[in-house]
């Protein structure tokens, strides 16, 4: 009763096709010669950041985020978070809040050193 059905005639000449091993690696190589699209390589940007620049984007900014600092700047999130915590790790700033990889930062202001006045004793 419900035995096989008669496959269509293009679905016998594609098995008769996969059935001869030669045809096959004929087409392989034709489609290894051909490559299709070639794949472009990437471009190593590299963007330095200026000091006095970032800080002073940093000092407009209400709430120093990586984010924040990128779309001023028009760069990465990554570079911005590598000037961040480099920026970090001289003092200049420091994380308060925030969690995981959303971190709030603070601008540390730097104490300019005043001449320091001889005591007349």
């Amino acid at each position: 009763m419900g035995g096989t059905k008669k496959k269509p005639l293009s679905a016998s000449a594609k098995a008769q096709e996969a059935s001869t091993p030669q045809i096959q690696t004929e087409k392989k190589e034709e489609k290894k010669g051909k490559g299709g699209p070639k794949q472009q390589q990437k471009a190593k940007i590299s963007v330095i950041l200026d000091e006095k620049q970032g800080l002073k984007t940093l000092s407009a900014l209400k709430a120093i985020t990586p984010h924040a600092l990128a779309r001023n700047l028009g760069v990465k999130i990554s570079i911005a978070n590598a000037f961040i915590r480099s920026l970090e790790s001289q003092g200049s700033v420091r994380c308060v809040g925030g969690y995981s990889g959303h971190k709030v930062y603070e601008l540390l202001q730097q104490p300019q050193q005043e001449p320091q006045k001889k005591e007349a004793s």
